[in-house]
């Protein structure tokens, strides 16, 4: 009963009060008050007895232990219940698969860029290794359950006394001597507030967190590297569109210049059309500089040096074609599906344990502590062997308490310290869940817009291609002028142009949405956080043990964020 109300009583003004009743109930329990440590250098027939007593009540304070600080709740934040274009035909709100939503472009060789691009990434692999980190960090916090010191040690050492300091001397008689020793020394801080149970639960939390941030970070690659191929396919089709167009114009500037030397037509034709094939070939050196520029953002993204990726990017060299509908499940999905957001839970999760931590050092630290050793010197009849003898043991063991009275605030305002941190990440996580959806309704409206556009485009550009064979076949038939032909051939290029552009947005446009919507993260299930050769670099260099398995071995499972019913005992072992 007294510690269950202690516990009760944890956060309110009396729970010290309560300490010293707790304290009191079971020292009245025994037959005196018990000494806080027992140092005996000779055994004597009742030191076990009072080593027992001792232990006796030092293993009961655990049995009232509970824990300071608040218990987590998952933030709540404003979350719309449809999506703003969830009438629209072309979006769908059934079960979203969007774990390998890449494919839905049908292109064999963004596949194979993905996949290197997951195998190779440095940026994605330096978050697994922060992963890694993360794991041997929960198993420190872990470690902190148990006995904090444990050492064992031993020595031997040549002494000479002083025979002018008779406290240290007192006969003045004592010569040059050999001393031996053995020894061994345990200390345990017992987690009587739940000191260490809440960096447990803090370090998990924040393990936890590490691996929502790995799943962001690929969530991140597999977009970039989808958005840069797309660039790179509109970049080559904007080259091809260019070329064939200085083709077609440096027809047109043939044609003019025979029917210029023909006298059919002045030298003006001529220098229009000189003026317009030039003003397109300038626009070739533009477009392959850009496209240089995208396939060295491609090999930062594969881990790639500088090297050709011709054997990479061979095939059509057509722009990838989005479906013409999307599923983009309803708002409330991103709760769990977007890891941004499961990260942003998480931190503050671990930042609310640390509230915990601070709070525990207002109330007394309780320590098991003990020493056994030998010790023998070569004074008087003694001899060096007799530290192996039983009348060389000494030990001592006890419990003992100590408690920072006159902090001058200072614990007080470290936990309002972490506990304000706390409601900056609160806010922050209701932020990051606004921003989420936002970024969904920006791609959705990208999305459903840009295929309308790239539909009126395509109309454009057929009307262009006629227009520029009427006005050619008028030209010649000399019911047009030249600048007819040009002005034509003009808004061809710039509605080819433009064309390749919106099919290029369109398919970024539903890259943003998938990630927006945080899909292609599951690839990682079921696989290390590091490819195969870092792990083998890290295992060669330290012992992992199966915090980093060898490759050969089952990888650890990496679970997302515990829902209210899985959630777990208080302290767990860490999930791999």
């Amino acid at each position: 009963m007294a510690a269950a109300r202690l516990c009760s009583q944890r956060n309110g003004k009396d729970g010290l009060t309560t300490w010293h009743y707790l304290l009191a109930s079971r020292v009245r329990s025994g037959p005196a008050m018990l000494p806080l440590a027992v140092h005996n250098p000779v055994p004597r027939p009742r030191a076990p007895r009072q080593w027992r007593r001792a232990l006796a009540v030092s293993l009961l304070l655990p049995l009232a232990a509970c824990k300071v600080g608040p218990d987590f709740k998952a933030p709540t934040a404003p979350v719309a219940s449809n999506w703003l274009e969830s009438g629209d035909p072309a979006v769908r709100s059934g079960h979203l698969d969007d774990r390998q939503w890449w494919t839905l472009f049908n292109d064999p060789t963004l596949n194979r860029l993905i996949d290197l691009a997951y195998h190779q990434n440095l940026t994605l692999m330096a978050a697994g290794t922060r992963v890694i980190e993360a794991r041997a960090t929960l198993g420190l916090a872990i470690g902190e359950l148990y006995p904090q010191t444990q050492q064992i040690g031993a020595g031997v050492a040549y002494n000479q006394a002083p025979r002018t300091d008779a406290a240290a001397n007192p006969t003045l008689a004592l010569g040059n001597f050999w001393r031996a020793s053995l020894s061994s020394q345990i200390a345990w801080e017992l987690d009587f507030w739940g000191k260490f149970r809440r960096g447990v639960e803090s370090a998990d939390a924040a393990y936890l967190a590490s691996i929502a941030t790995y799943d962001d970070v690929l969530v991140t690659l597999l977009g970039d590297v989808a958005t840069t191929y797309t660039g790179i396919r509109t970049l080559q089709q904007q080259l091809i569109i260019a070329r064939e167009n200085v083709v077609r114009q440096r027809k047109a500037l043939q044609i003019a210049r025979d029917r210029f030397h023909g006298g059919t037509a002045t030298e003006l034709d001529v220098y229009q059309a000189q003026n317009v094939l030039a003003q397109t070939e300038s626009a070739i050196p533009q477009l392959t500089a850009e496209l240089q520029q995208g396939e060295d953002a491609l090999r930062v993204l594969l881990g790639m040096s500088p090297e050709a990726l011709d054997s990479l990017l061979a095939g059509p060299q057509t722009i990838p074609v989005p479906p013409k509908d999307a599923v983009v499940g309803i708002p409330a999905d991103l709760l769990r599906r977007r890891p941004d957001i499961r990260a942003a839970e998480l931190n503050a999760a671990a930042q609310s344990a640390q509230i915990g931590l601070a709070k525990a050092d207002l109330y007394p630290a309780f320590f098991l502590q003990g020493a056994f050793g030998t010790s023998a010197a070569t004074v008087g009849n003694s001899r060096l062997n007799q530290v192996f003898s039983g009348q060389a043991i000494q030990f001592s063991f006890g419990p003992s308490f100590s408690w920072p009275l006159l902090n001058y605030g200072q614990i007080t305002n470290n936990v309002r310290v972490q506990d304000a941190r706390l409601q900056t990440l609160l806010i922050a996580y209701q932020n990051t869940v606004l921003t989420a959806q936002a970024d969904v309704e920006n791609a959705l409206a990208g999305f459903l817009q840009g295929r309308h556009q790239v539909e009126l485009l395509r109309q454009s550009v057929a009307a262009a291609i006629n227009a520029v064979r009427i006005a050619t076949d008028q030209y010649l038939l000399g019911t047009r002028d030249f600048t007819t032909v040009l002005t034509a051939e003009q808004n061809l290029y710039t509605a080819q142009n433009s064309l390749a552009s919106a099919e290029g947005s369109w398919a970024n446009s539903l890259t943003s949405l998938y990630r927006a919507l945080g899909g292609g993260w599951q690839i990682r299930e079921g696989n290390g956080f590091v490819n195969d050769a870092t792990r083998d670099e890290m295992r060669n260099r330290t012992n992992y043990g199966g915090v980093l398995p060898a490759a050969d071995k089952p990888q650890p499972s990496a679970p997302g964020l515990p829902g209210p019913a899985d959630r777990g005992p208080d302290v767990r072992a860490p999930q791999w």
